[in-house]
């Protein structure tokens, strides 16, 4: 049987909302705020979300006073690494407050994720734990999610390291501390991205159906 992580409860997570894209096939709307099913993208992520976590951190570049009803809003970027870098830029933002907070794990996801699987930080933990790695990302129908991830705060240094030398692929990054897959074929559909008008009129088909809750 695979090795459990320290109880849930006892543990201190923190969900990460990764919102500082530029929403380039999206005509540079600030995807969170788009409305799908009548609310903001970010709301949907954010209720799925929030009860897996002890609160809620999210990255972002604008529009911060929209995204404060949702959780902790932190910048995405610094002067030293730049805006509209990737989503591995937002992860560092976040991973600066969780270690400030003294969080033992991080569970990030996309602003366009809105159908999260409910044990989605769970099984990412569990799995980094039994493999005894310090970040787990997901994989679900053969489809690497590597913007869906758990990683621990003490990954900083590294992955600050790693942007500041110009590198901006998460896959890669991701290898190099030794992540790990944690599948998710039973939940395929739950990482649907919402990255463009047409994949926003299917999600909003697919929400429709599901009744997303």
């Amino acid at each position: 049987m695979a090795e459990q992580p320290l109880p849930l409860a006892s543990a201190r997570i923190a969900g990460l909302i990764l919102a500082g894209g530029q929403g380039a096939r999206m005509a540079k709307q600030d995807k969170g705020l788009v409305l799908l099913n009548g609310e903001p993208m970010v709301a949907h992520v954010a209720r799925r979300l929030a009860p897996q976590v002890g609160r809620l951190i999210i990255s972002a570049n604008r529009h911060a006073e929209r995204y404060a009803p949702y959780g902790t809003v932190v910048a995405d970027g610094e002067p030293a690494l730049g805006e509209f870098q990737g989503p591995l830029v937002g992860v560092a933002a976040g991973l600066v407050a969780a270690s400030h907070a003294a969080d033992d794990w991080v569970v990030a996801v996309p602003c366009d994720t809105p159908f999260l699987p409910h044990d989605l930080a769970t099984r990412l933990i569990a799995e980094a734990v039994s493999a005894k790695a310090p970040l787990a990302y997901a994989m679900a129908g053969g489809q690497r999610h590597a913007a869906c991830m758990a990683l621990r705060p003490s990954l900083l240094p590294d992955l600050r390291a790693y942007l500041l030398a110009g590198d901006r692929k998460v896959g890669l990054w991701q290898a190099r501390v030794g992540g790990v897959a944690a599948c998710f074929d039973d939940a395929p559909d739950a990482f649907m991205n919402v990255n463009t008008p047409e994949e926003l009129a299917e999600a909003e088909r697919y929400a429709s159906q599901c009744r997303m809750s």
